[in-house]
């Protein structure tokens, strides 16, 4: 069942934000990379790489309902961190924005009467769950670590230890 024309530029706007969600991380990690933390930034880049893997998952289903995806205007990041509480928090603060695309995606799917878009929808939901309580985790250990940093590079070890995932659509 092809999509309607309000829903396919729903789902084009989502496929936007996920590479945009994609390019924030990459710039985080930069960020950490900067500030001597390979492992936290690691762990940032395999976020960007899991937002490339969202968006693929979006395009397919775009596709697959024989619309046309397409990539909307993604302007440069613009985050600014002067540590590692801010480089997370800009991460949530990111992750929260994609969470209430979804959500009002999954809206916009209800009010067309979009049945067949309920399962991505859902898997989306969960997974933005996960996501935030992911960085809000690491938000907390890093408030408790405050600026020690043996504490710090035990986190950047740990968070470095992230297994490597492939940008493919699972």
């Amino acid at each position: 069942m092809k999509l309607s024309a309000k829903l396919e530029e729903a789902f084009n706007a989502q496929i936007t934000l996920e590479f945009q969600a994609s390019l924030v991380y990459r710039q985080l990690a930069i960020e950490l990379e900067r500030m001597d933390l390979p492992g936290m930034s690691a762990w940032l880049r395999h976020q960007a790489d899991e937002e490339i893997v969202h968006a693929n998952k979006f395009i397919d289903h775009v596709a697959d309902r024989d619309n046309h995806p397409r990539i909307g205007a993604i302007t440069a990041p613009s985050v600014a961190v002067g540590s590692v509480l801010d480089a997370f928090e800009a991460a949530l603060a990111h992750e929260q924005r994609v969470s209430e695309s979804i959500r009002n995606l999954y809206r916009t799917a209800e009010a067309e009467g979009d049945l067949d878009s309920r399962p991505l929808l859902n898997w989306f939901l969960e997974e933005q769950v996960e996501e935030e309580a992911a960085v809000d985790e690491i938000i907390g250990r890093v408030r408790m670590i405050n600026d020690d940093g043996p504490g710090l590079l035990r986190l950047d070890e740990e968070l470095g230890a992230r297994p490597v995932a492939t940008t493919e659509a699972r």
